[in-house]
C-alpha cells in the first residue's frame, strides 16, 4: 500500500478540500482519503506544502496519432469519404508514442483519442490512459462517443475534390442523412425480432451510430460559432446527446446552451496558434463562467498532438483569469471531463473505490503561475516523478 500523507487534498468531490490530508492507495484503487490515516504496513511519501489532485483529463485529443515531429499525415484522418462511421481512434494509437510520456509530465492521466475533423461523421472515440501495460490493459472504455464535424474542416477538404459536402448546408444534410440511416437500421433490426433471415445486412458504419441514437455515447462535434446551433438543432431532431468541442463563440449562445436537454457538456480550446479567420476567431474564456453558473458541464481540451499537453493546465489558467472560481475551473480538466465521458465512477474524483490516478502539483494549479506537476500516478504507480527536494 502507498500513503500519500500531509498535502492539501483537491478531491473533486465532498469534501472539496483536505488540508493536511492523506490518500491511501492500494491495488491500483483508492482505500481512503482523509486526515491521520494510518501508516502501518504503507510506503509513506510526505506531501507536506503539495496540492494532490485527481489525474488530469483531456477530453478531446489525438494523441499518439500523429507523430511527434509532425512529419507525414498520421493515422487519424481517413479522408476518403465524408462519412467513415465505422472507424475506431483505437486502431490508431500507438501506446509507445512519446506524447504519452509527455502527458505524465503535465499531469494527464487520461485522454479521450478522437478521429481527426476531416469527414462530418469520424469514427468512434477510445479512453485510454497515459501509461500502464499494453494498448488493451490501458483502455478505459471504448467507445466514449462518436467523432463528427461540422464547418470550416470538413468544407476544406471536400471542398478540393468539388464533391458534397462543401458548404455548411451539405454537412448538415450529410450528417441528418447519416442519423437518418442508423435509425431505419435500428428499426429492421427490430422488426427482425432476432430472425437472421430477415436482419438486415451487416453494416459497421450504422452500428456505430446505435449508441449514439440510444443515448449511450454522445456524438462529439467539432463546431465553433453559429455551428453550435446547428448541432443543437439536430440533436433535437434525433433526440441525442451532444458534445460540442472547441466551440470559441460560446458566449454568444450560452441561454440556448443552457436550455437544451441534449447538451452534455461544452469542450472548449485550444488557442494557441495564430486563429484562422471567421469560425475560429473568437476567443471567449468567460463564455466557460457564463455556463457554468447556468449549469453547463464545461470542460478543457488540448487536441494534441495539435497543441503541447501543458495547454490543458494554462488555458484552465484564462478561464480563472477571466473570472471563474478556481475550484471550479479545476473541473473543468478533472470530474467535468470524466462525465462527459461516462467515466466518473472510476476517474475525476478522489475517492474511495476511484482509480488511483493521481497528480501531484507543486502548488495551486491555474492559480500559481509557477505551479508544476511533481508527480504522477496511475493506478497507483508512479509514472513521473520531478526532483521534489526544497
Amino acid at each position: 500500500m502507498l500513503l500519500l500523507k500531509n498535502a492539501t487534498v483537491l478531491t473533486m468531490d465532498e469534501p472539496q478540500v483536505i488540508e493536511h490530508g492523506d490518500v491511501l492507495i492500494d491495488g491500483g484503487k483508492i482505500a481512503a482519503v482523509g486526515t491521520d490515516l494510518p501508516q502501518e504496513g504503507c510506503e509513506v511519501i510526505d506531501l507536506t506544502g503539495r496540492i494532490v489532485m485527481p489525474g488530469l483529463v483531456d477530453a478531446h485529443a489525438h494523441r499518439s496519432n500523429f507523430p511527434v515531429s509532425g512529419e507525414g499525415s498520421g493515422d487519424i484522418n481517413e479522408l476518403t469519404n465524408p462519412v467513415t462511421a465505422e472507424l475506431n481512434a483505437l486502431y490508431a494509437i500507438d501506446p509507445k508514442n512519446e506524447s504519452f510520456r509527455i502527458s505524465c509530465a503535465y499531469g494527464i492521466t487520461t485522454s479521450c483519442i478522437a478521429p481527426g475533423s476531416g469527414n462530418v461523421v469520424g469514427g468512434w472515440c477510445v479512453a485510454i490512459k497515459s501509461a500502464g501495460g499494453d494498448l488493451a490493459s490501458r483502455v478505459i472504455a471504448n467507445p466514449v462517443a462518436l467523432k463528427a464535424a461540422m464547418g470550416i474542416n470538413p468544407k476544406g477538404v471536400y471542398s478540393g475534390k468539388n464533391r458534397l459536402p462543401m458548404t455548411r448546408m451539405g454537412i448538415a444534410q450529410v450528417l441528418r442523412d447519416y442519423l437518418r440511416r442508423v435509425q431505419a437500421y435500428m428499426k429492421k433490426k427490430e422488426a427482425a425480432d432476432g430472425d437472421p433471415e430477415k436482419l438486415p445486412p451487416y453494416d459497421e458504419a450504422l452500428e456505430h451510430g446505435i449508441p449514439v441514437l440510444r443515448r449511450e455515447i454522445p456524438l462529439k462535434v467539432h463546431a465553433y460559432q453559429q455551428d453550435m446551433m446547428t448541432v443543437l438543432a439536430i440533436a433535437d431532431e434525433f433526440d441525442i446527446d451532444v458534445t460540442l468541442d472547441h466551440a470559441l463563440g460560446a458566449s454568444d449562445f450560452v441561454e440556448e446552451m443552457a436550455a437544451s436537454r441534449h447538451l452534455r457538456g461544452v469542450i472548449y480550446g485550444p488557442v494557441y496558434i495564430g486563429l484562422f479567420p471567421g469560425e475560429g476567431c473568437k476567443v471567449d474564456f468567460d463564455a466557460m463562467k457564463l455556463l457554468d453558473d447556468r449549469g453547463v458541464c464545461t470542460a478543457m481540451m488540448t487536441d494534441a498532438l495539435l497543441s503541447g499537453a501543458q495547454m490543458l493546465v494554462n488555458q484552465v489558467g484564462e478561464c480563472v483569469r477571466a473570472g471563474m472560481e478556481p475550484m471550479r475551473a479545476l473541473r473543468m480538466m478533472t470530474v467535468n471531463p470524466a462525465r462527459m465521458l461516462g467515466l466518473d465512477s472510476r476517474i475525476g474524483r478522489l475517492a474511495p473505490g476511484m482509480d488511483a490516478d493521481i497528480a501531484v502539483f507543486s502548488a495551486m494549479p491555474c492559480v500559481a503561475p509557477a505551479a508544476e506537476v511533481l508527480m504522477t500516478l496511475i493506478d497507483g504507480q508512479i509514472v513521473y516523478q520531478k526532483n521534489m527536494e526544497g
